[in-house]
């Protein structure tokens, strides 16, 4: 009982440094800078410091729009989109109904889909009207390019070639908008002078597998990112979630996006790391007016959407995969172990490390279930779910070396080459779960 006495009372070590050293991960009041502004306009930009290049770039002479004009910029919203037909009479017209004061337009780019999705976005746009929408097909990807960074690509160069846009809101075909949504968007980033401001939009929390599964998702992303060290300036730490980013277009030309990450499977936190490495600045916070619609019923589906990207999260390092196995059994499993253990065998030291660490671990979880709204009868079932991870990210390194690794929607994406070991060193230090 020595042995796991120890472990237990390491977890309980672990559990108490994240409590407290780990950026206050667990908490959910990070939300969107200053919100329940109204539409008399954003606050002003310092002049000369991020509005001095138009339509031409870098160097080029301002563009002045009526949207400009009234303190509110005109923005492109571009839309990759593969196979989403079933969502997308939920989440488009949910974007053509944005209430946004300047001029938006947006670009929703078919990506390859065999379901009939860029038809159905034209019929749409035709039943209820609202901002103007173009649809676009890139065709294949080419080599080294992931299908949604080549997607997104296509949409922001019609929108430079047709628009004048300052701003780019890449947002997924899954995610649902209301109707202030860009507008906060916008007003937020001008206001505190952002570069970039991403919002983890809502998930949908329906069945059983998805109540189980899906809040953890949110708790285990902002444990490894956390939000605060994301949005502090000078810090190390980027991520940003896909399916709501508004980006400064002239920080996007500034960082090389979308070609300086054109392979990362993690692509969202892939152009979050480019704009702060360039010198932008970047938000992300939980949402509380986006939400994705995008249904995962069964455990399979929801397997797959984490397995996918896993092992690439850990740079398809097989070391860094036998210390999050590791990590997560010592942080996660050995708690609920040792409480058991320590009450059949009458082990008191063994049993209440055990139940205190099971207890802190538990009470973190707490306010992401009340964020998603459900029981919190779920916060003891947290080693469960992290026993689920494991295996998926186990599970993710195996697709990986039998060749499917990252598949998704009939493609599958292989690791980039290795980078020198400065660059492989860099990409570690940069990435918390390369350092867990």
């Amino acid at each position: 009982m020595s042995a796991l006495t120890w472990i237990a009372a390491g977890s309980l070590a672990a559990w108490v440094w994240l409590l407290l050293g780990q950026g206050f991960f667990w908490r959910t009041d990070v939300r969107l800078p200053g919100a329940g502004g109204t539409a008399a306009g954003p606050e002003a930009v310092p002049a000369g410091k991020h509005g001095k290049h138009g339509k031409g770039g870098k160097g080029g002479k301002a563009t002045v729009s009526g949207g400009e004009d009234s303190g509110w910029p005109p923005v492109a919203v571009v839309v990759p989109a593969r196979d989403e037909a079933a969502v997308l009479p939920v989440s488009l017209p949910s974007l053509l109904a944005q209430e946004y004061p300047g001029r938006a337009e947006v670009f929703l780019v078919d990506d390859g889909s065999s379901d009939g999705t860029g038809e159905l976005a034209r019929e749409l746009a035709a039943d209820h009207g609202g901002l103007p929408l173009t649809v676009s097909s890139p065709g294949e990807p080419e080599p080294g390019w992931t299908g949604k960074l080549w997607a997104v690509r296509h949409g922001i160069a019609l929108a430079r070639d047709r628009t004048d846009a300052r701003w780019l809101l890449l947002t997924d075909a899954d995610i649902a908008h209301e109707p202030d949504s860009l507008r906060e968007l916008v007003r937020a980033a001008r206001a505190a002078d952002l570069d970039l401001v991403s919002q983890m939009a809502r998930l949908r929390v329906t069945t059983g597998w998805e109540r189980l599964i899906v809040p953890a998702f949110v708790y285990f992303f902002a444990q490894l990112y956390p939000f605060r060290w994301v949005n502090r300036p000078g810090g190390r730490t980027a991520a940003a979630a896909g399916g709501c980013v508004l980006l400064r277009r002239e920080a996007a030309e500034r960082a090389g996006v979308p070609d300086s990450v054109r392979h990362a499977v993690i692509d969202d936190v892939a152009v979050a790391r480019a704009v702060k490495r360039s010198g932008g600045a970047v938000w992300l916070g939980l949402a509380d007016r986006v939400d994705s619609v995008r249904p995962y019923p069964r455990l399979g589906q929801l397997w797959r959407m984490v397995s996918r990207s896993a092992y690439a999260q850990l740079l398809h390092s097989p070391v860094l995969l036998l210390a999050a196995v590791a990590g997560l059994a010592v942080v996660y499993l050995a708690p609920p172990a040792a409480l058991a253990a320590g009450l059949l065998t009458g082990h008191a030291p063994t049993a209440a490390a055990g139940g205190a660490a099971w207890a802190l671990m538990a009470a973190t979880y707490v306010p992401m279930l009340r964020y998603y709204r459900q029981t919190l009868w779920l916060a003891p079932l947290l080693p469960f779910t992290a026993l689920l991870y494991l295996l998926m990210t186990v599970d993710s390194a195996v697709q990986h070396y039998r060749g499917r690794g990252a598949a998704w929607k009939g493609r599958t994406y292989a690791a980039p080459p290795r980078a020198g070991r400065a660059a492989r060193r860099a990409a570690a230090d940069s990435c918390p779960s390369a350092r867990s």
